[in-house]
């Protein structure tokens, strides 16, 4: 029986590393992209080179309600898998965070992965399959600097819980939330915060992306009586909260 999953947000980061895994497991993958063509192209071409037409793109800008319809009617009808991927992060000042600070970071952490698991419902459900949503560890206490980023993570839990009753007994909806995994893209002065996060982390060091790819991967193959989870992999980070 063949397998499919999309992954959204799969160029590069934690999505290709998820999208590498699942591949591996034997799953044809869906590389969802927004601006990174390039990337997504090139790990596009290394797994169909491992396992030829197991592998093609979809690009969506996932703010816009055409794209996303576009997307979903480009969805073959033997999905097992959404992994909701696709994230948003800067900071934002309280006290002049703009409208459209809001619409970005709720529409793309929150918004979308709701509409996309809502409308692939039915094709996911023909196939007993599982959505997961990418979180945060901060998610239920936030990141200081960064509140609509930590309120839309937190309303993606949120939506887990909720979507894993209202699909209940036709697709499993859990969620993997991430520690110190990867560091902002950009950014050359944080050896100061690196430190103070590692200070903070029981195992002593930073995790790598396929310790994520790996847990999810265990929801959807190993995880069929589990549903309306957040699993934190954070390396016990969250024991010092």
């Amino acid at each position: 029986m063949s397998k499919t999953a999309l992954i959204t947000g799969a160029a590069k980061r934690l999505g290709a590393e998820i999208a590498r895994t699942l591949h591996g497991a034997g799953y044809d993958i869906l590389i969802h992209y927004q601006h990174s063509r390039e990337q997504a192209c090139e790990l596009s071409d290394r797994l169909n080179v491992l396992r030829a037409n197991s592998a093609s793109l979809i690009q969506a800008d996932l703010l816009n309600t055409e794209d996303c319809s576009t997307l979903v009617e480009s969805v073959p009808k033997d999905l097992t898998v959404l992994v909701n991927n696709a994230s948003v992060f800067y900071p934002t000042e309280l006290a002049t965070v703009a409208m459209a600070e809001w619409d970005e970071l709720l529409g793309v952490n929150l918004k979308a992965p709701f509409f996309l698991s809502k409308s692939l419902w039915p094709i996911l459900a023909s196939q007993q399959g599982s959505i997961v949503n990418i979180t945060d560890i901060h998610a239920g206490n936030g990141l200081s600097g960064y509140p609509i980023y930590s309120i839309a993570k937190a309303g993606l839990e949120a939506m887990t819980r909720v979507l894993a009753k209202e699909f209940a007994a036709t697709v499993r909806v859990n969620a993997v939330a991430p520690g110190a995994i990867l560091w902002p893209e950009g950014n050359e002065e944080m050896d100061d915060v690196k430190k103070t996060v590692l200070s903070r982390i029981a195992l002593g060091r930073c995790g790598q992306p396929d310790d994520i790819a790996k847990t999810v991967l265990f929801l959807v193959d190993q995880g069929q009586y589990i549903t309306g989870q957040i699993v934190t992999v954070d390396g016990g980070r969250t024991l010092f909260s």
